[in-house]
């Protein structure tokens, strides 16, 4: 193998250089993935194209998978020419919340992508312990779409769904989509699905929703009302005060509400939506990334297995397929919206025939 590859260096916010780099050595625990599918999630734009990372320059791309191609002589749960997915997040083993199996509350963790190099790369250095067998016939382009699918399941556990109850999802981005298929998969009624744009209500259509409500045209508290007489459920993934409120709003008494859209401004909610939190004794969520550790539910593993017998559809959602020189261009789409995008998948080695 050569010693040399192709990756994307951020220099600093929207600096993206394509630039000919070492690939990288691994250490003890730690494995070779050649990037075969990566993903653009909803933070990357934002990080890529304003925030910035922890330090310069930093390769980024979280949402990936591909092949094993060198290992440690230390590590015995993987090997070469496997086909994976990895997940980013790299907890530090040692906090509390570690202890008790929450990684994704880490208060200490490192991140493939943000805070250590990631998969914009022809080939990235992972740890180990983090790597993840696809199950048989899933293919790179959807083993790339692991993170936001357990991302997805992990907020829809945090609800205390009961079968046939019903569930509404504010913001039907990658993540929102997802949430809804988990939602029925998982024995929910009625899911209904809002949004602005209608070619994301056209696919969460296709992937299961009963209804679907463009927050543009209709009142979603109105419709949900007429269509449930109140939800049992809400999710809200648009990090939107607007939408934070709604999902607030539309619920049904004693009705639960998980919040998992990140915003970098403030969210009011109005004195309705408190009013109705207080007198229908509402309960609000937070939901954080997923859950992967041993000792609690472990979202990633869950993904691969819907994914492995069909049942949970990641194809629908993808909707730019394109060669890795080009991902400076589509970030740039992107962050200005020029046009309609899902999920935008990169692949560094060309697509899987």
């Amino acid at each position: 193998m050569r010693d040399k590859m192709w990756a994307w260096n951020l220099y600093a916010p929207a600096d993206l250089r394509y630039e000919e780099v070492p690939v990288p050595e691994i250490g003890p625990g730690e494995a070779l993935v050649k990037v075969r599918a990566v993903g653009v999630c909803g933070s990357d734009i934002s990080r890529l194209m304003k925030t910035g990372t922890y330090h310069y320059p930093t390769i980024c791309g979280h949402e990936f998978a591909g092949e094993v191609v060198a290992a440690a002589p230390d590590v015995a749960n993987c090997r070469v020419g496997d086909r994976v997915t990895v997940i980013p997040l790299l907890p530090c083993g040692t906090c509390d919340y570690c202890r008790l199996g929450h990684y994704q509350l880490c208060e200490h963790y490192n991140y493939l992508g943000s805070r250590t190099d990631g998969a914009y790369a022809e080939y990235v250095k992972v740890w180990a312990a983090n790597v993840l067998p696809l199950p048989k016939g899933v293919p790179f382009e959807a083993a790339a779409m692991t993170d936001p699918a357990a991302v997805a399941l992990h907020a829809v556990r945090r609800l205390p769904l009961q079968p046939g109850q019903s569930v509404v999802v504010l913001g039907i981005g990658p993540i929102g989509l997802l949430a809804l298929e988990w939602a029925k998969l998982l024995g929910a009624g009625k899911v209904v699905a809002v949004d602005i744009f209608p070619e994301k209500l056209a696919v969460a259509k296709d992937l299961g929703a009963d209804y679907v409500i463009n927050g543009r045209e209709e009142d979603p508290v109105k419709k949900v009302q007429e269509l449930l007489g109140g939800a049992d459920h809400a999710i809200e993934f648009a990090g939107n005060k607007i939408t934070q409120d709604q999902a607030l709003r539309l619920l049904a008494k004693r009705g639960h509400a998980v919040f998992g859209g990140i915003s970098h401004t403030d969210l009011p909610l109005s004195p309705e939506a408190v009013e109705h939190l207080l007198r229908y004794e509402l309960t609000l969520h937070g939901s954080w990334n997923s859950s992967f550790a041993s000792l609690s539910e472990n979202d990633w593993r869950v993904a691969l297995e819907f994914m492995g017998t069909g049942q949970l559809k990641t194809a629908p959602i993808i909707t730019h397929r394109l060669p890795l020189p080009e991902l400076k261009d589509a970030f740039q789409m992107m962050s200005e919206r020029r046009a309609y995008f899902g999920k935008v998948m990169f692949f560094p080695h060309g697509e899987e025939k």
